[in-house]
């Protein structure tokens, strides 16, 4: 197994091979560089560290300059550790190296991509659980129709069970996708398509592990 930081940058459609139309979520996957290798025996576990997109060096603080100057490479904005490389992997990745969409993934390979959702906030029980709303305006109940109703009873349990579906914040979750398929690499411009949808917004980083 391998894996790569990357962004989203929007949905499209393509027409595979047998002329079907298939819509796609486009990734802008890479490069990324490996600015630390982890080992079981200096460090109590095996990890890859990866770096995507450049950053000001004036953001960062002095120890995280000497992190990337050690390992020869400019500052990366955004940094995280992958547990899925094989041993054979490994070995060939040294502090420095570039790693690009075309020498991880091919057409035809699945994987799975992890985002965070986009943030909706503080939400009612109807848009956050689907709820009918109390529904009937007769009897004066002129402003409840999306009121959540009785949440329990009075004398007993006396308390509101906990997991109870209420109003409250929305979204912003990490999730996620699995199994999506990768229906066309453009190397050129290390852009990874694959098939169908997954949470997060436009210019969202997401974390593509293959299957």
């Amino acid at each position: 197994m391998s894996a790569l930081l990357g962004k989203k940058v929007g949905m499209t459609g393509i027409f595979d091979a047998q002329g079907q139309y298939v819509p796609v979520t486009v990734i802008q996957a890479g490069p990324c560089f490996v600015t630390q290798v982890k080992t079981k025996d200096k460090d109590g576990y095996d990890a890859v560290q990866l770096g995507f997109e450049e950053s000001a060096e004036r953001k960062l603080t002095k120890p995280v300059k000497g992190h990337f100057a050690k390992s020869g490479v400019t500052p990366k904005r955004y940094l995280h550790e992958f547990r899925t490389f094989g041993a054979e992997q490994m070995a060939d990745l040294t502090p420095g190296k570039a790693i690009n969409a075309s020498d991880l993934f091919h057409e035809g390979d699945t994987v799975h991509v992890s985002s965070t959702s986009k943030g909706r906030g503080f939400q009612g029980v109807v848009k956050r659980h689907h709820f009918g709303g109390i529904g009937q305006q007769t009897h004066g109940q002129s402003d409840r129709q999306r009121a959540p109703g009785s949440i329990g009873a009075s004398s007993y349990p006396s308390r509101v069970f906990k997991g109870q579906r209420m109003g409250g914040r929305m979204g912003g979750k990490r999730i996620t996708t699995r199994n999506l398929r990768v229906v066309k690499i453009l190397p050129e411009q290390n852009l990874v398509l694959v098939s169908g949808s997954f949470a997060g917004a436009k210019n969202q980083v997401v974390e593509i592990v293959k299957a």
